[in-house]
């Protein structure tokens, strides 16, 4: 009887180590398997995050230092000389574009770092920046694989937006992602793979495009009754 006992409590034993040899084979398989994930998936996750991240952290930055002009200068630029079709008549007291001929220095372009706050100081043409070592705050670089933020203030409203010529998978998840952080109509990613895509309802030669072979984010701050949405990829703002 002791015997049969004992061959009984071996034959257990190997049975439990079985049950214990097969978990640690499925455990390690799992493991196995989680580390042969496709690089490039985990890749393009990666780079979607990063470019969500800092995309959003620049919009914010970029547009509470507008508001912020807006709200320290509500009456923006008024003088008899200040109405150029945009300042004085259309979205006062956001900035007009750096572009303007009504500035005292005009800018070569209207990208976002050249904007002036009007109201600063006064009715003058001669706007204080709203970037730079006078006032504390400096435009961010363009976020890797974008171009520069350009800035629009015309009949449409006002907006500012980014572009991006690069084809890495990740760009296009990261935009549609960052779209959903923001309400419909607020904000719209604009396909311009095929051919340029006109910003404005105005389409002319020095109205804002997303080029030929560009995707584009677009924020708005101020949208009015004649704004488009041409080319939006999801077709969200369709009803805007």
């Amino acid at each position: 009887m002791n015997i049969l006992r004992i061959k009984n409590e071996r034959a257990s034993e190997h049975g439990s180590a079985l049950v214990y040899i097969l978990i640690a084979i499925a455990l390690l398989a799992a493991l196995t398997a989680s580390f042969m994930r496709p690089s490039s998936q985990q890749t393009t996750a990666q780079g979607s995050f990063n470019a969500v991240s800092a995309l959003k952290s620049q919009i914010e930055f970029l547009r509470s230092s507008i508001q912020e002009c807006v709200l320290s200068y509500p009456a923006g630029d008024r003088g008899p000389n200040g109405n150029d079709g945009l300042q004085g008549t259309t979205n006062t007291p956001y900035p007009i574009n750096p572009t303007s001929t009504y500035l005292a220095s005009p800018a070569a372009n209207n990208e976002i770092q050249n904007i002036k706050c009007p109201g600063n100081p006064g009715n003058s043409t001669d706007h204080a920046n709203v970037f730079g070592g006078t006032s504390g705050k400096f435009a961010p670089p363009p976020p890797d694989l974008f171009e520069a933020w350009e800035y629009y203030n015309g009949s449409d409203g006002v907006f500012f937006f980014n572009k991006t010529d690069k084809t890495d998978a990740f760009l296009q998840t990261a935009m549609t992602k960052l779209d959903d952080n923001y309400s419909e109509c607020q904000a719209d990613v604009i396909d311009a793979t095929a051919a340029d895509v006109e910003l404005t309802s105005a389409a002319g030669v020095s109205d804002p495009k997303c080029l030929s072979g560009n995707s584009c984010f677009r924020l708005w701050l101020i949208i009015q009754p004649s704004a488009v949405y041409n080319g939006d990829t999801d077709g969200e703002e369709s009803g805007c």
